[in-house]
């Protein structure tokens, strides 16, 4: 019997073990990566009393980038005629929060989550928990098993299987204008600021907040200002139910 199946059936873990299987296609190898990815920063400890918890947000950075970079890659592919505006708006509409939070639900990720329902917001439905889960399980299969597993993961199981890109191109996800259009209804001031601009090389990261009677209702970044109020306006559409 191979090792990975011995382990599988003899882990006092192997319930967990069995469902991730199941998510993943495969049995991990370092499960401890695996664990880290499915642990809130609510129930997470200090690590040497220096303030940095032990939690998944570190595995959800990582796993983020790599789900940007392989969900860049298979739309350029899919759409070869396609400028980048286009682009960026498709990748938008697979990665963010609120996307990757049903996708998580779907796979059942969302159900092997530890975390403290106490000092959580998970019964919100605008809570990143389930999408921060996501993008952390992610980052620990790039550290378990390389790149092109990760690529195959996210393709084969993800892109394939739970999501409908030729549909997904017909949805409307300009969150600025239905934020704006909303803001005119209901007769409230939409305004987009600056609150950093970081230069990273020959790069800038924009970071723009959207306040709506100069109440803050959405953080967005990205490395174009114009991205970034999207990506704003996106989280107060999400904050403000709209």
């Amino acid at each position: 019997m191979p090792i990975g199946f011995l382990k599988l059936y003899t882990s006092v873990d192997r319930k967990e073990l069995q469902a991730l299987r199941n998510i993943l296609g495969f049995i991990p190898g370092n499960h401890a990566l695996y664990r880290l990815a499915l642990r809130h920063k609510s129930v997470a400890n200090d690590i040497n009393n220096k303030g940095i918890k032990n939690s998944n947000e570190r595995l959800e950075f990582l796993g983020d980038a790599i789900l940007g970079s392989v969900v860049a890659e298979v739309l350029f592919k899919k759409f070869p005629y396609k400028d980048e505006g286009f682009l960026t708006e498709m990748r938008s509409k697979l990665v963010n929060r609120a996307h990757l939070n049903q996708l998580s639900k779907k796979m059942g990720i969302a159900d092997l989550i530890n975390y403290d329902a106490k000092i959580t917001n998970q019964g919100n439905k605008n809570s990143s928990l389930f999408g921060d889960a996501f993008e952390a399980m992610i980052g620990a299969i790039y550290l378990d098993k390389g790149y092109r597993v990760t690529q195959r993961f996210i393709i084969n199981r993800i892109l394939n299987t739970h999501v409908d890109i030729s549909r997904l191109e017909q949805t409307e996800s300009n969150y600025k204008s239905r934020l704006l259009e909303w803001a005119q209804k209901e007769g409230k001031e939409v305004v987009f600021e600056v609150i950093e601009d970081k230069s990273l090389g020959q790069s800038r990261l924009f970071s723009v907040r959207a306040l709506v009677d100069g109440i803050d209702t959405g953080l967005g970044q990205d490395y174009s200002k114009k991205n970034a109020e999207k990506n704003a306006a996106e989280k107060s559409c999400q904050y403000l139910n709209i």
